[in-house]
């Protein structure tokens, strides 16, 4: 049994503040404007997602990311895992990602985490990021139980359950 249904349908456009920002599936096109989103708040990123994850690292270049960004888009279309990007209207800046995974450790059908960039944090888009991801994971994805990483857990005690 896979981790979603075999007739599941991913998102591909999900608005957020009335359209003037929106999420869809991150490809490997976007690597030039999601390379400076990632290393302009790398610090505040490793905060989070360094301990469990090793991203994003400090020497992370341009080609690595990319090459990372076509990994994302070739798990999307195998529903392997999803990033989805957080983009002004008119996609001239990534703002942010919402990555859902398939669960690391026990206790879930989904794992989701985000963020958006650091001129973002504590402002009106991340609040309503904050607010949508979990309505959205509610009415669009097939989890009975879906885990927030480091909003519902914190990575520490997300780090602590045992291994799928």
């Amino acid at each position: 049994m896979t981790w979603l249904p075999d007739d599941f349908v991913h998102p591909v456009h999900v608005p957020l503040l009335s359209g003037d920002y929106h999420l869809r599936p991150i490809t490997e096109a976007d690597a030039a404007l999601d390379y400076p989103a990632v290393m302009g708040s790398r610090e505040r990123l490793w905060g989070i997602f360094g301990p469990a994850w090793g991203w994003p690292a400090e020497t992370m270049t341009f080609e690595a990311n990319r090459i990372d960004l076509a990994r994302h888009e070739r798990e999307i279309a195998a529903h392997q895992s999803f990033n989805f990007v957080l983009l002004d209207r008119a996609e001239t800046a990534i703002l942010g990602c919402v990555y859902i995974d398939p669960p690391e450790r026990t206790g879930a059908d989904g794992e989701l985490s985000w963020w958006v960039v650091d001129e973002l944090v504590g402002g009106e888009v991340e609040q309503a990021l904050d607010a949508l991801v979990p309505q959205w994971v509610a009415a669009d994805w097939p989890f009975q139980r879906p885990r927030y990483l480091g909003r519902d857990i914190s990575w520490q005690d997300w780090k602590a359950l045992p291994a799928v």
